[in-house]
This record gives C-alpha cells, sequence and structure tokens, in this order.
C-alpha cells in the first residue's frame, strides 16, 4: 500500500496556499490528486527562484503528489470536462467563493444530485450563510481581522499590529481542509453518503487563537480581561545566555523545583509566588524575570548541557539557516533530495506523520502545468478527438 488514502481520487480546484496544502497532504497520504489549473497555471508557480518559469520554488513545496490538468473553465468544453472528471472522482474541493461556486454550477446540491456519494469540500474566508459570504479573503487580511496581527504587534512590543511572518491562516486551514475531507471520507465509508464540507478561513483561526487568549471571558469573567498572560508577558521569548540564546520552559511544580534548584536558588521554591502552577501564571513577569536574569550566568552550550542532564524541556533558538544543519532534522532526513524529471536536484520536506502497515510516500514531485492533461482525460475515457480538441 501506498498511504491510508490510496484509491481516493481528488479533483483539485483550489490555487494558492490553502487548498494546495490541504490537498498535498491528501496526496501525501496516497489520494489521487488531480490539480486543475487555468491556462496561466496557479499564481505560485510564479513565486520564489526557480530553474524553469513556472516551477518557484513557493509552489514546489505545496504541490508534490498531484496530476496537473489545464482546462479553460470560460470555454463550455473545458467545463463539461471538469464535470466529466468530477463524476468519476471521490472528492471535489475547492477555495472559490460560495456565490462563483454556484454560478459555476459546481455547487454541492448540483453535483450531488449526479453523484450522491461525493464528498464535496470547500473553503473560503467567512461562513456560507453569513454577510460575508462572499467577500475575498486572503492570509493577511484574516491575521488582522482574528486579532492575531495585533496580539503578535502587542507582545513584540511594537507600535502597532504585525502579521506572523507565515502565512498562517491560510496553511492551518489547508490542514483542517484535510483532515475535515478525511473524516467526510470515513463516514461516507459507514453510510455510503457523501456530504458537502466549508471550512471558513475566519473561524478556524478563531478556534485555534483563542483557546488560551478568551481568558476570563471563558467563565464569564470579564474583569480578568482577554489575553493569557504568560503569552503576552515581554519576556517570553527565547532567553540571552552569556554568549547567545536559548529556548526553556518549564510547566509543573517538579520542574520548576529542579529548574531553581540548578539556578542556585531552591529559596525560592517555597516562594508563595512560584510555588503552585496558579501562582505562577498570575506573577508570570517576576517567573521569567528570574529565569532571564539566570541564563545570563552561562553559555549556551553549558546550559544545554545542564538541562538536559536535569531532564528539562529546552532547545536552541535556530534560525533558519540553523535548521538546514540541524541534527535531528538530519537524522529525521527532513530535508529530503528528489530527483525531478524537469527541474533537477530538488529539495523536498519530509511527510511529518507515520502511517504504520501503510507509509505515506513521495511518488511524485510537483507537476509542470498541464503535465498531466492528456493521461487524465485519456483515464476519464475521453476519446483521442475529445483530448485534441481540450488541448
Amino acid at each position: 500500500m501506498s498511504g491510508p488514502l490510496e484509491g481516493v481520487r481528488v479533483i483539485d480546484l483550489t490555487g494558492t496556499v490553502l487548498g494546495p496544502m490541504g490537498t498535498q497532504i491528501l496526496g501525501d497520504a496516497g489520494a489521487d490528486v488531480i490539480k486543475i489549473e487555468p491556462p496561466g497555471g496557479d499564481p505560485v508557480r510564479y513565486v520564489g527562484p526557480r530553474r524553469s518559469p513556472d516551477m518557484g520554488a513557493y509552489f514546489l513545496n505545496l504541490n508534490r503528489n498531484k496530476r496537473s490538468v489545464v482546462l479553460d473553465l470560460k470555454q463550455k468544453p473545458h467545463h463539461a470536462a471538469l464535470r466529466r472528471l468530477i463524476a468519476g472522482a471521490d472528492v471535489f474541493v475547492h477555495n472559490m467563493r460560495p456565490g462563483a461556486a454556484a454560478r459555476l454550477g459546481l455547487d454541492y446540491a448540483t453535483l450531488s444530485a449526479e453523484q450522491p456519494r461525493l464528498i464535496h469540500a470547500s473553503a473560503s474566508g467567512f461562513r456560507r450563510d453569513s454577510s460575508m459570504a462572499d467577500a475575498p479573503a486572503y492570509d493577511d487580511i484574516i491575521q488582522g481581522m482574528t486579532g492575531l496581527a495585533s496580539l503578535n504587534g502587542r507582545a513584540a512590543g511594537t507600535d502597532g499590529p504585525r502579521y506572523v511572518p507565515t502565512v498562517m491562516a491560510d496553511k492551518i486551514t489547508g490542514h483542517v481542509l484535510a483532515s475535515s475531507i478525511a473524516m467526510a471520507l470515513y463516514r461516507r465509508e459507514r453510510t455510503g453518503h457523501g456530504q458537502a464540507l466549508h471550512v471558513p478561513m475566519m473561524e478556524t483561526m478563531l478556534s485555534f487563537l483563542l483557546p488560551e487568549h478568551l481568558w476570563g471571558h471563558s467563565v464569564g469573567q470579564p474583569e480578568h480581561g482577554i489575553g493569557y498572560t504568560r503569552m503576552l508577558s515581554p519576556h517570553r521569548r527565547p532567553f540571552a545566555t552569556r554568549d547567545g540564546h536559548l529556548c526553556l520552559i518549564a510547566v509543573t511544580d517538579d520542574q520548576y523545583a529542579r529548574l531553581l534548584t540548578l539556578f542556585g536558588r531552591a529559596d525560592l521554591i517555597a516562594d508563595p509566588r512560584f510555588a503552585t502552577v496558579t501562582a505562577r501564571a498570575e506573577n508570570v513577569d517576576v517567573v521569567y524575570g528570574t529565569i532571564t536574569t539566570a541564563m545570563t550566568e552561562r553559555t549556551t552550550a553549558e546550559w544545554m548541557d545542564l538541562l538536559a542532564k536535569a531532564d528539562l524541556p529546552h532547545g536552541p533558538a535556530n534560525t533558519l539557516e540553523d535548521l538546514l544543519a540541524d541534527p535531528y532534522l538530519a537524522e529525521a532526513s527532513f530535508f529530503a533530495p528528489f530527483d525531478h524529471p524537469t527541474e533537477g536536484a530538488i529539495t523536498t520536506l519530509a511527510i511529518p506523520v507515520e502511517y504504520d502497515g501503510s507509509p505515506a510516500t513521495i511518488r511524485r514531485g510537483p507537476p509542470r502545468l498541464g503535465e498531466h492533461t492528456a493521461e487524465v482525460l485519456a483515464e476519464a475515457g475521453f476519446a483521442p478527438t475529445e483530448i485534441s480538441a481540450l488541448t
């Protein structure tokens, strides 16, 4: 076997980041993902360093284990071809706004009438039944609207909101999209029925952001404010050592007792401010300030050795450049070389999930634009003359 989703066919009408992230996860798990692209291709093809004009580095890391088919949905024969491909698939996924999908006849009501077992998955900025259903949304917009940019700026001590320096809303929503599709497929195996599912970026990110930050409002005590105090402490950052920086955290009472002893501050173990989880949360700046002061007394290497012997959670504060030579990642073969048939040697990211008995694999490199159009259409039963008319 090649992944737990072997035998599942996915028609992927998504582009940019959110959808491709989700469908790549499905492809990694063994699904046959057919990426439908317009004649110009997914815009992300043209972002980042590249050897070929339409094979940018950004695209390479979001589109492995897929086959590319070019269809111009503004043309009726191409639209009809897409409908035929969907008819032979298990999953259809798109990240259009709901109104656009309905105008194209790609909504669940239309498709399920012909194919009741279809899993129809979509993702967009906001809920389908809301006043903002058809409002455009991208990662920056959602980071701002959910309060993430404000929170990031507040914690960093900047003079205003700042975006987190990764496409967080898109990628997290993509992961939720993939897991939701897998759950819908499981239900179909039990009931025989397909279903529609929709993943809104706004609520997905809020459900990710607010478990700790809703704070006093969770228990009807708004006087305690909103925002988890430990997350917002100016001391919550990699600690400066004598010659660099180091990440360190203690959580349990036992861990704090070992840490304070290591610092030569065993006297603080009985200090009411340090004694319990609740007390440490209420006095987080004092607690973190104590750690900040102590960490400057030794080098990073000395602390790494001492913390490991004390079995306390710690790790290096790596730069992006450091990751490329990180010994753990080398051991895990995380940066995996891949010999692409047209792009040559590329570096891809290892699949993080391990499935015993049905291992996920990197079977295909990211596809060239339209590389598999004729192949996929032939598999779907299109005659050679029909294929010629569409390519």
